[in-house]
C-alpha cells in the first residue's frame, strides 16, 4: 500500500470547537462494566473468537470504529466500523475500512475526530518509515471514500519515533490542538507522550508527559474533549492494582495544569485479565476498553458507562 508523510494538516485537519469549561466536569463512579455484544443496541458481531479491540466512538456518537484480526479483512490486525442511523439506533455489523487505510500489516488503534478525519497506527514497513509503527492521518470523502493515508512526521521533527507509537488521541482546547499518544517496544516500556500542532498545521516534537508516566507500561492514552480528565492502561503497580495492565485516570483543573497521579478504576472496570486502549465517548459518560484474554476471543471488547452529577459544568 502507498502511503505518504506529510508536514501539514491544515488542510485535512477541521478544526474543532474549542471545550475548555469554567470548572470541572464531575461524575459518578464507573459501572460495572459488561461484554459489549451482549448489551442491547450494541451488534453481536463486535465480539469474536479472535481479537477485537481498540474501540472508540466517533465524536457524533453514531460509528465505532475497533481493530480485529477477524477473517474477512487485509491480514493481521485491520480496523473496523460498526455504524448506526441515530443514537437510539442500534449498531450494525463491522465492516472492514479496506484500503487505502488497512494493509498487509498491522493497522489499529484508530481515532475518529470531528470532520471525517481519523488518526491510527500502521506497522507496515514502507520507505522513509520512523519506527516500529507509526501515526498516520486520513479523511473520508462522501464521494471518493478515504483519502491516501499521511504519515506525520519522524522525531526529531515530529511525533513518530524508532518505537512503535500507539493509541493517538486529539483533543482542542484554548485555540491550541494536541496528539496524546504512548511510546514502546518488545523491550522498552511505554510511556505517555504529547505533541502540540503548530501553526503550519503539522505536529511537533513530541514530550514525555512526566506525571502519567510511571516505571511499568503506560500506553494508549485517551483525553477527554475538554484536555481536563485521560484514561491509559498501565500494568504498575499503583494502589489498587488488578494485575497486568489496568485502567487508570488522571485529571486536572486546566490544560496547563500538570495531570494527578494516575487512579486505578477499580474491579467494576479492572480484572486479573490485560485491560487495554481504554477510550471515552464526546459526552465522557461511556467508557470502552479491551480485554485479554476475553471470555469469548483472544481479546473482547467492555463497555462501563456512568452519570454526570447535576449541578456541575
Amino acid at each position: 500500500m502507498k502511503r505518504r508523510q506529510v508536514s501539514l494538516l491544515a488542510a485535512t485537519i477541521l478544526v474543532g470547537i474549542a471545550a475548555t469549561a469554567a470548572s470541572a466536569m464531575h461524575f459518578s463512579p464507573w459501572g460495572t462494566a459488561t461484554k459489549i455484544d451482549e448489551i442491547p443496541g450494541w451488534n453481536s458481531e463486535l465480539n469474536t473468537p479472535f481479537l477485537d479491540g481498540c474501540p472508540i466512538q466517533a465524536p457524533d456518537g453514531l460509528s465505532l470504529y475497533m481493530a480485529s484480526n477477524r477473517p474477512g479483512g487485509h491480514g493481521l490486525l485491520d480496523i473496523w466500523v460498526a455504524r448506526r442511523e441515530s443514537r437510539d439506533a442500534p449498531f450494525g455489523a463491522p465492516q472492514n475500512l479496506g484500503e487505502p487505510v488497512n494493509s498487509a500489516a498491522d493497522d489499529f488503534c484508530p481515532t475518529p475526530v470531528r470532520g471525517g478525519g481519523l488518526f491510527f497506527v500502521s506497522r507496515e514497513a514502507l520507505p522513509g518509515s520512523c519506527g516500529l509503527g507509526d501515526i498516520y492521518f486520513t479523511r473520508f470523502n462522501r464521494n471518493h471514500g478515504w483519502s491516501e493515508p499521511a504519515r506525520l512526521a519522524c522525531a526529531p521533527h515530529g511525533p513518530n519515533s524508532a518505537l512503535d507509537e500507539q493509541g493517538p488521541s486529539y483533543f482542542e482546547a484554548d485555540g491550541d490542538a494536541f496528539l496524546y499518544y504512548s511510546r514502546s517496544s518488545g523491550s522498552v516500556p511505554g510511556d505517555i507522550y504529547v505533541s502540540q500542532r503548530l501553526a503550519d498545521g503539522s505536529f511537533g516534537p513530541a514530550s514525555p508527559v512526566g506525571s502519567l508516566n510511571s516505571p511499568g507500561n503506560d500506553i494508549q492514552p485517551n483525553v477527554r474533549k475538554d484536555g481536563r480528565e485521560i484514561v491509559l492502561s498501565s500494568n504498575h503497580a499503583y494502589p489498587g492494582a488488578f494485575g497486568g495492565q489496568d485502567i487508570y485516570s488522571a485529571t486536572r483543573e486546566h490544560v496547563s495544569d500538570p495531570w494527578s497521579v494516575p487512579v486505578n478504576l477499580g474491579g467494576a472496570v479492572n480484572t486479573a485479565a490485560g485491560e487495554s486502549r481504554p477510550s471515552l465517548n464526546w459526552h465522557a459518560d461511556t467508557l470502552l476498553f479491551g480485554r485479554a484474554p476475553g471470555p469469548e476471543g483472544m481479546s473482547d471488547i467492555y463497555l462501563s458507562t456512568r452519570h454526570r452529577i447535576r449541578g456541575t459544568d
